[in-house]
């Protein structure tokens, strides 16, 4: 049975929720599930913006044909040609045969790399700037490369103000039956999965992101439609801002995350005698968390939200410990930047994670390394509460700084 929302008097959203799905891109943990979201616009021509996943594609046919209602299909739009979005674009084009598919050249060449078969004279290519008058409304069509693939586009109804954005502004997470940002507790219960999202999905590639906002700034925009997440129509400044803050890697917050690769707990021990040394000197703002048992996708969007950050370290087979190497990694290839850190090492016998993760963050941009460094051979010792509490010293007056 279909199950459509009304956004407005003739646009409907026609997507749906996979609650199942443990791996979002078979990486990236999703205990919230994540929806797939369509558009369908009714003018005097018609509209479908964006087809949907495989997992939905029966419901998403009956949307489709629900919004319809009898009517034939005129356009398929393809702002973004990844398979949770284009997955049922064949299946809906051998269901509607007269409808013209628009999309960007690069996408056109993706939608024959996906479908062997697909009868390519369908395909109508559009560039920045061009539009499509459908009766009342007129679609303009902006290019938004790299974000986060390079053959989207952003399509804008300039009669509404509607912003079909493609994966930017998108979440994870399902949707509850509230289709609006403005009807759920979007800063409590959904921020966090979008900072995630931006972060693990879009976040390597924040001066594309950057020259995409600059171009959006000067659309007169009343409501975003993601293609995951909720719509937004109210406060939408806001959520811009936070993608702005995002897209050019200045913090959110003004605070301390630490992150702990720890084997038997003395290195733990080490970063919580810290944190709390941290605390004490008025910082409230101070989070602990283990490598090994958090999903790396939770620590990138933790990095990317806090000014400061603190590796605490075993030494592993001579190495930097393996989850916490990972991590770092991780930092780099999303190129993370512009952060104040310091760092706490381990080792029984030769203590070597604390100068491999200098050389770490050395490699990334605009990454200050404070002086004060915490090693520790096995265990803390009481000898050595001094350069823990420096340490901390240091990070706290960085922080009020």
């Amino acid at each position: 049975m279909y199950n459509i929302k009304k956004i407005t008097d003739d646009l409907y959203w026609v997507g749906g929720n996979d609650r199942r799905l443990a791996l979002f891109e078979n990486v990236y943990p999703i205990p919230e599930g994540v929806s797939y979201n369509s558009y369908v616009l009714l003018d005097e021509k018609t509209v479908l913006l964006d087809t949907a996943d495989s997992a939905i594609m029966e419901l998403f046919v009956e949307n489709v044909k629900a919004a319809l209602n009898g009517r034939k299909l005129d356009y398929i739009i393809i702002n973004h040609m990844e398979p949770d979005h284009s997955a049922s674009l064949e299946r809906i084009a051998e269901l509607y045969p007269e409808a013209r598919i628009v999309t960007s050249a690069k996408a056109k060449a993706m939608i024959g790399q996906f479908f062997e078969d697909f009868d390519m004279d369908r395909i109508d290519v559009v560039k920045e700037g061009d539009s499509l008058t459908t009766g009342r409304h007129t679609l303009t069509f902006v290019a938004a490369t790299m974000v986060h693939w390079p053959e989207v586009i952003f399509t804008f109804d300039t009669t509404d103000g509607t912003l079909f954005s493609a994966d930017a502004f998108g979440t994870f997470g399902a949707l509850g039956g509230n289709l609006f940002a403005d009807e759920v507790n979007f800063e409590t219960e959904w921020l966090e999965p979008a900072r995630r999202y931006y972060t693990n999905i879009v976040g390597k590639y924040g001066p594309q992101v950057q020259k995409v906002l600059q171009k959006a700034s000067g659309l007169d925009i009343k409501r975003i439609c993601p293609l995951h997440g909720p719509v937004w129509r109210k406060n939408i400044g806001w959520f811009i801002d936070k993608y702005a803050h995002w897209a050019s890697c200045t913090p959110e917050d003004k605070g301390v995350v630490i992150f702990v690769g720890s084997i038997y707990g003395h290195t733990q021990n080490a970063a919580d005698i810290v944190a709390s040394a941290i605390a004490d000197q008025g910082i409230k703002n101070v989070k602990v968390y283990d490598v090994s048992v958090t999903d790396p996708s939770y620590l990138l969007a933790e990095a990317f939200r806090a000014s400061h950050l603190i590796f605490a370290s075993a030494t592993y087979n001579n190495e930097i410990f393996s989850n916490m190497e990972h991590f770092l990694i991780e930092l780099k290839e999303h190129a993370l930047h512009s952060r104040t850190v310091a760092v706490i090492e381990n080792g029984t016998w030769a203590p070597q994670s604390g100068k491999k993760i200098r050389a770490m963050l050395g490699e990334m941009k605009d990454m200050t390394i404070l002086d004060e460094t915490v090693s520790i051979k096995s265990s803390p010792k009481e000898s050595q509460r001094e350069s823990m509490y420096a340490l901390a010293k240091a990070v706290a007056d960085s922080v009020k700084a």
